[in-house]
């Protein structure tokens, strides 16, 4: 599904990876950890194509990619409801079809029909990123790409989450890719665990093996319910 062959990639002349070879099969769920700083960001914007190789390739045979970030970056203005809806105006359906598959995707990640009709700010930090996973899956995606979107919640939340992330990744036969910090959270979600350090891949595997000799890269974070 997605591949990197001997990629490089510089900010501004500074490198932030360097010969990352990495293969994602087709329906895995695939979790990248590693210090701040090491690249794991820039790995899904090169995935996502927001960004360009210095060398190197990515390739991908996604036909419909879908992020979602840390920041879940809903319109304020907008309910639940119609920030999923909005984001689907690309694909060319009727405003009921979007309001539907909205609907849809906002009760698979576990918001009732009250808390779809709220704007942003009548959410707490869990719901808010719940509509913003709802807003990536509403699209249909064949390949999912996360930086860290649950990063900045607290734990009960967290795991909540991610127990009804990899539901909709089986559910869906989703291929993901996750970036996390979060040791529990690539034990529960994972496959196989890539750690990355100094800006190169260090170890991949599955994670019961990966995880017992990995460093903890685990960082205080801000948290909010």
């Amino acid at each position: 599904m997605l591949r990197f062959d001997q990629v490089d990639f510089a900010y501004d002349g500074t490198p932030a990876l360097e010969g990352i070879d990495l293969a994602v099969a087709p329906g895995s769920f695939t979790v990248v950890m590693g210090p701040s700083g090491c690249g794991k960001s820039t790995l899904v914007g090169l995935a996502a194509g927001l960004l360009t190789p210095t060398r190197g390739t990515v390739s991908s045979a996604s036909q419909r990619p879908a992020v979602a970030f840390q920041d879940p970056a809903l319109l304020p203005w907008k309910s639940a409801r119609d920030n999923v809806a909005f984001a689907l105006i690309p694909l060319g359906l009727s405003r009921p079809e979007r309001r539907d598959r909205a609907f849809e995707a906002l009760a698979a990640a576990g918001l009732a029909a009250a808390e779809m009709a709220k704007v942003p700010r009548q959410l707490s930090g869990g719901m808010r990123q719940r509509v913003a996973l709802a807003r990536a899956l509403a699209i249909g995606p064949d390949l999912l790409l996360c930086d860290e979107p649950f990063s900045a919640l607290d734990a009960p939340v967290r795991r909540q989450l991610r127990r009804d992330l990899r539901r909709i990744h089986d559910r869906d036969g989703l291929t993901t890719l996750f970036v996390t910090h979060d040791r529990d959270e690539a034990r529960e979600l994972a496959d196989t665990v890539v750690v990355m350090a100094a800006r190169r891949i260090d170890r991949i595997g599955r994670p019961a093996e990966v995880l017992a000799t990995a460093p903890d890269p685990a960082r205080d974070l801000p948290s909010v319910s």
